[in-house]
């Protein structure tokens, strides 16, 4: 703006100039006229600069009246700008209007298709990263503090059956049958594991032993010298029925357990008895303090273990996000049909909140604008029309010299007639 403000005042001073050039010639007919054009100019300019300083603050300090019209006017200023933007300019039926010609359905086909799987990746380890490092510990417990507070008064016995039932409506019981079978399955291969599991299964077959008669112990034994009782035998069968029961979603277990998962929840609904049993498990745990430090030792872990897998190149936990973030993507991709669904949710809910808060939007303008005070009124409008208002500095001496030219040739011809 300052060159703009330069540009003005030389205009106003190659006035001045060209007035002082011709006065010594105002006896002639053109020093006259050139004189007139000059002085013209001169008075044009000045009244222009004493205009559009008058709307910023007073001209050479002087308390003239009616100046510096926007610091003293800027609260109704504030009042007006928010009116004229809430109510005139972005009226309700034009948002609702906007957001229904928007296809954000395109919008976001567009975005998904450059997203790239190393782009997922890396966002994701910057979520994880900055969630391990910046999440306090503590919050943890306090998680915990208000869902015990939220539990206390809230039966749980009924909200646990609709789980059961909303689960087993949507198929989730099976799919969390088949995923806790394959991880058992997976676990099993592990050698130590493995291990550890035989050394359970003889521990079960000693005490069975110790427990039953003399013919079935006799039987048992026999069946141990002739290998038919085997505990690896019996790992690796217990391994192969998990791994059938994984990969078979119409396994013959899944749909009993699946079938005891619903007499569970309705049992919870009709049996009192278990229902209190549940509500005093509930509360047992609720008001034990090893469930507190378990779980805040438990988000400790969890933080140290998330960070020393962030450390690695190939992380797992972002291996593990990436892989379902990059099935959501391929779905967004290429299915218009959701997409189209995600687009009317937005926009339903984009047209009620403009329905419910469009009131405000004069009264947020107003605020913003208030907020800026009189200073930054004043710097706001110049930074953005300072450079205009200038221009008409400019306009103003230049039109009002060509004003005076023009009566001065009027004079001219008048006095020749």
């Amino acid at each position: 703006m300052r060159t703009k403000r330069r540009l003005a005042l030389s205009v106003l001073l190659a006035a001045v100039a060209l007035a002082a050039g011709a006065f010594p010639f105002r006896a002639t007919w053109w020093g006259g006229f050139i004189l007139a054009i000059a002085e013209a100019g001169i008075v044009g300019g000045l009244a222009d600069w004493f205009a559009v300083t008058a709307l910023f603050r007073r001209p050479l300090g002087l308390p003239i009246p009616h100046t510096a019209l926007i610091p003293a006017n800027w609260q109704l200023l504030a009042q007006r700008v928010g009116t004229m933007v809430g109510d005139r300019v972005l009226t309700r039926e034009y948002l609702v209007l906007e957001i229904d010609r928007m296809d954000l359905a395109e919008w976001v086909a567009r975005g998904a298709e450059r997203v790239t799987r190393a782009d997922l990746e890396a966002a994701t380890r910057t979520l994880l990263g900055w969630a391990a490092r910046e999440a306090p510990v503590a919050s943890a417990g306090e998680l915990v503090g208000r869902l015990q507070r939220l539990l206390v008064a809230q039966p749980v016995a009924r909200t646990l059956a609709t789980a059961l039932e909303l689960g087993r409506q949507h198929g989730w019981d099976r799919r969390v049958i088949g995923a806790l079978a394959r991880a058992l399955a997976d676990a099993l291969e592990r050698p130590e594991l493995r291990r550890t599991v035989g050394e359970l299964v003889d521990e079960v077959l000693v005490r069975y032993r110790e427990r039953v008669s003399f013919y079935p112990r006799l039987a048992l034994g026999l069946a141990g010298l002739l290998g038919l009782i085997d505990r690896e035998r019996i790992v690796a069968a217990l391994h192969s029925g998990l791994t059938e029961v994984a990969n078979d979603a119409a396994h013959p277990l899944r749909e009993r357990l699946s079938d005891a998962v619903a007499e569970f929840a309705g049992r919870l609904r009709r049996d009192v008895v278990l229902a209190g049993r549940v509500e005093a498990v509930k509360e047992e745990l609720l008001g034990s303090p090893v469930v507190a430090r378990l779980v805040d030792d438990g988000a400790r872990a969890l933080r140290r273990a998330l960070l020393v897998d962030l450390q690695r190149p190939a992380s797992e936990a972002v291996a593990w996000v990436a892989d379902r973030l990059e099935r959501w993507h391929r779905v967004v991709v290429t299915d218009a049909a959701l997409r189209g669904q995600v687009e009317r949710w937005i926009k339903t809910r984009a047209t009620e909140l403009v329905e419910r808060h469009h009131g405000r939007i004069a009264a947020f303008i107003e605020k913003g604008v208030h907020a800026l005070g009189p200073e930054g009124a004043v710097r706001l409008i110049e930074e953005h029309a300072g450079d205009d208002l200038q221009y008409i500095r400019v306009n103003g001496t230049v039109v009002g010299g060509l004003a005076g030219g023009l009566l001065y040739a009027i004079h001219l011809l008048v006095r020749l007639l």
